[in-house]
Order: structure tokens, then sequence, then C-alpha cells
């Protein structure tokens, strides 16, 4: 999904062994690329300090390239990543029922509890399903949103193996922020490369509660040119934002018309996943404001909170900038328990999406902490030509795919 987000940020990983009679405990609870990048940072940055990794699943199913499945290019094997290459962390298979805050704990399901010196919360978003009238996590099994990989992304595959020629696919794209911004748009790309190769006759159409989207000049111009009269976008200003849904029908209804989808693809508003307000890190947004030096929570001190979940101010939320937050967030806290001050990171996001097979774009940013916020550095950035030849877009595809390679590698092992 997203195409692709990530790569290597330039953080220092580098510091002093301070040798101490009982090692500070960091306590990491997910294990997607946010939490298992911190996870393994902190290790290489200091042997001396115990490191737990709490994550429910035994493997992570990556949403980035997820797209390419719906589309029968990758299949959902190539997504799932295990924890076996963690040398000297503590991996706990488990699901986080509580957070004391006061006693520096955290309380699993089966009732045990692990002391923390520092709490990384790395929980990545759930939809958020009273937000959307009619969409639940009933009505997601006939209109998937297929926004965490894994059964949604083979459901939503099999609905669009499963529709007739001619059928109309309809895509419901929300309102920023939300895991991903270039995903829908990538989503709807593969989906039309799909279409056009094996049901030609069909349509797909994006509903969308925005005015504009990330990249959307590179997407628009590679939607005329691969895909002319297969994609509609239906912007916020033209009566694209979804109201209210009905799965019996898969009608979606928005200010000024209803569209029946033959298949529909509804990816709802987001909130961070529910361990964030549970342990009252996110705010009335249902997100998690940090401080952008240390990601130390602004609500709970002590907790950390990366990825998907935090307020990042001009960051997005990506695979990448999880990766970056996650190094980040481990430099800072390697210094925090040596009682030495931590260093205001930079940080990198590139984000890589595929149009169709061998046709990459991508956009890059960098950021840096300013005025409480992660703010974008000008001039550091910047998107792929409008006016790349053939062999560049080749070469973009190749690079996301290396990404995805390095990413998952150092995430994973």
């Amino acid at each position: 999904m997203g195409g692709a987000a990530a790569s290597i940020a330039t953080i220092a990983l580098a510091a002093p062994h301070v040798h101490a009679r009982t090692p500070p405990r960091v306590v990491v609870v997910g294990g997607g690329f946010a939490g298992a990048s911190c996870a393994r940072a902190l290790r290489l940055i200091d042997r001396d300090l115990a490191v737990t990794l709490i994550e429910q699943n035994t493997n992570y199913i990556a949403c980035p390239f997820s797209n390419a499945v719906l589309a029968g290019l990758r299949n959902i094997e190539a997504q799932s990543f295990g924890y076996g290459g963690f040398d000297g962390i503590e991996i706990v298979q488990g699901r986080v029922a509580a957070v004391d805050a006061e006693q520096h704990r955290v309380l699993l399901d089966d009732g045990s509890t692990i002391d923390y010196a520092r709490l990384v919360l790395a929980p990545g978003i759930d939809p958020r399903f009273d937000a959307l009238p009619g969409y639940d996590a009933t009505a997601a099994e006939i209109m998937p949103h297929a926004w965490k990989a894994g059964p949604q992304t083979l459901l939503l595959r099999d609905q669009l193996r499963a529709m007739e020629d001619g059928g109309v696919v309809v895509i419901s794209a929300p309102a920023n922020p939300f895991r991903c911004p270039p995903g829908p748009y990538e989503r709807a790309s593969l989906i039309a490369h799909y279409l056009k190769t094996n049901k030609p006759r069909s349509k797909l159409i994006i509903l969308d509660a925005k005015d504009g989207f990330s990249k959307q000049r590179l997407f628009e111009a590679a939607w005329r040119e691969l895909y002319p009269g297969l994609i509609e976008w239906v912007p916020l200003s033209s009566g694209g934002r979804v109201t209210e849904v009905d799965p019996a029908t898969r009608t979606l209804v928005t200010e000024f018309d209803s569209y029946r989808a033959d298949v529909a693809n509804v990816i709802p508003p987001q909130h961070a996943g529910r361990i964030a307000k549970s342990a009252g890190v996110a705010d009335q947004t249902g997100w998690c404001p940090v401080d952008p030096v240390t990601f130390e929570s602004r609500l709970r001190p002590g907790i950390h909170v990366i990825g998907d979940a935090a307020i990042g101010g001009a960051m997005p939320k990506s695979a990448f900038s999880a990766n970056a937050q996650a190094k980040a967030c481990a430099a800072a806290l390697a210094a925090l328990l040596r009682e030495r001050e931590p260093t205001p990171p930079k940080l990198i996001n590139t984000c890589y999406s595929l149009v169709a097979p061998g046709y990459g774009i991508s956009i890059a940013g960098v950021y840096q902490p300013r005025d409480g916020l992660l703010a974008e550095i000008e001039g550091a950035g910047g998107t792929s030509p409008l006016d790349a030849a053939a062999e560049v877009r080749e070469l973009e595809a190749a690079y996301a795919e290396d990404w995805f390679r390095t990413i998952t590698s150092e995430a994973f092992g």
C-alpha cells in the first residue's frame, strides 16, 4: 500500500557503552515498521539496555506493496515477516490490555505484567467505525477497507476477481490525516491495471473527501496515459465525500448522489490504535501529540509514541516515516536513560507509488523540529518530474522494490 514509503533515515546510531548493574528496560508495544525498527535500533545503540518487544501476532503483514496483491502482481506471502531476527531482544507474544503510567508497568491480557523505565507505543491505526453511518466491522466484511494488510487484502482481491467484466469498482478515500496519503490513488491505479488487463469493460470511481491529494499531477498524468476513460475521480467540491453506506446493496451515498458498486472499497477515517487511547496518550483528535525531538507523549511522561499513531506535523504517516521516527526515538531514549541531552533529529521520508508494473513515481521530504512539531525543510524534497521518460518511471519502480527489501530487512532482520 502507499507505493512504498521508506528507506533509511540519516540518524546517528552510535553511543558509548555505559555499564549498569541493573540495565534499564525499554518496552516497545507493536511490531510493525515503527516498533520493530525501534527495538532493533535500541540494541544497536546501547547493548546494555534491556529491550522487550510486545506483539500479539506471530507475523507482520506489511501494507506497502499490498496494493500489488490486489492487482494479482504479488503474493500475500511476500508481505509476511516474522520475529526470528531479533537477537538480544525479548519477544513477548501477547496483547497489552492496559498501561499503568504511574507504576511504569504494562498489563497483558493473560494477567502478566512487565515493568519499564521507558515505554514506546507503536500501535499503528485502527479504522474509525463510528465515523461513517452504515460502516462498521460487519460492513467491512462486505465492503472491505483493506487498510490493514492481511485478510482484508485477500477479501478485496477475491471480490475483484469474482466481479464480472463491465462491473463498477468504487473507492472511498477519507479526509486527512490517514495512513499513507498516496495509498488510495496507487490502489486505484493498480486496480485499473488489473481491470484493463482482465476486465476491460469495467470502470473505477474514486469518491474523495478532499479536493487534492499527494502526487496528484503525477497520478492524473499517468491515468490519462495508461487508463483513459477507466478512472473517474470525484473530489469533495463535486460531491465526492461519502456520508453513509449501505452494505446490503453496496451503495455509497454522497451529498449530491449515490453510487451502486459491484466492488466497494471503503477506506474510513482512522485514529491511533486501541492501546493509545487506553494509555491516555491520544487527544480529542484520536491521534497522539508528541515532542518532535524525543517522541515523548505530551500527555503522559515516560511514554513515547512513534509511527502512524503520532501527530507528526508535516511528516506524513508512512512506513518510511515510521522507520525514521523509530530510529530518532531510539537515539533519544538512549540519551535520556543515560541522562544526556537528546540531539534534535533531521528525518527523511520518501514515498514511492506504483501506477503500473514498471511505472513508479515518488515524493520526498526532509523534516526537523520547529515550534513543537516536525516541519518540512523547504527546498529539500520534491516529486518525480512530470515529464519523465519511460526509463525514469521504470527506474523508480525498481527503486521501490529496493526500498521494500531494505526497510523490511532493517525492521525484521
